[in-house]
């Protein structure tokens, strides 16, 4: 039998998930003598990708050009697709499809059907209350 590592252990899969998630390190440390504060320094320290850092609001470090397409991107919402597991846009994976693998929420189903009924009430045409119709009206015969 051959050892096998998996591959939520590796180097990889723990920076994947650090920037994919974040890592927030909040610490306060206080120097005192007697009862008598001397120094006291706070740290809050992020490690995050741009995308995880704009989701969760966080400040980008000064001069970081967020003007380039990588940095809209980033701004920019996207989830995980469903069905391939790659980045898209939320509005565009909610509203259509997925543009990769072609999954479709639920959400975009509904908008489909609402949209053919508007569509399928547009082509009934109803005369409008008070015009007689074209057409002379049909007797209606009960049967003997």
């Amino acid at each position: 039998m051959q050892p096998q590592r998996s591959r939520e252990g590796t180097l990889v899969h723990v920076v994947e998930t650090l920037l994919d998630r974040g890592l927030v390190l909040n610490a306060d440390i206080m120097v005192s003598v007697a009862g008598v504060e001397l120094l006291g320094i706070r740290i809050r320290a992020a490690l995050a990708s741009f995308e995880t850092a704009a989701r969760y609001g966080l400040e980008f470090p000064a001069g970081t050009n967020i003007d380039t397409r990588a940095g809209r991107e980033a701004l920019e919402s996207n989830e995980t697709c469903l069905g391939c597991g790659k980045r898209v846009p939320t509005q565009e994976l909610l509203e259509r499809s997925c543009p990769w693998c072609g999954w479709r929420s639920a959400r975009s189903l509904a908008l489909e059907k609402s949209q053919g009924e508007i569509e399928a009430g547009s082509t009934d045409r109803r005369e409008p209350a008070g015009q007689a119709s074209a057409q002379p009206a049909q007797e209606v015969r009960p049967d003997a």
